[in-house]
């Protein structure tokens, strides 16, 4: 298992809750600071961060997300 978090802008205030409806998101939860939201993802390999991320990327109203892969 791979697992990564997404940092997600967004000026929506219920994008955390929208966030947890994409497949593969184990947790989601708003955050304060440079970004709103967070989204903890665990897939089965690399490739997979990258359809999640750009599932999220679609939503209405994400304006950029930073995505950080978990290292072992």
């Amino acid at each position: 298992m791979v697992k990564a978090v997404v940092l997600v802008k967004s000026p929506k205030k219920l994008i955390a809750a929208r966030l947890k409806q994409v497949s593969l998101v184990n947790e989601s939860f708003s955050v304060s600071g440079q970004f709103d939201a967070v989204a903890i993802i665990e897939v089965n390999d690399l490739p997979q961060i990258k359809d999640v991320t750009i599932e999220i990327q679609k939503i209405a109203g994400v304006e950029r997300t930073e995505t950080m892969i978990q290292v072992q």
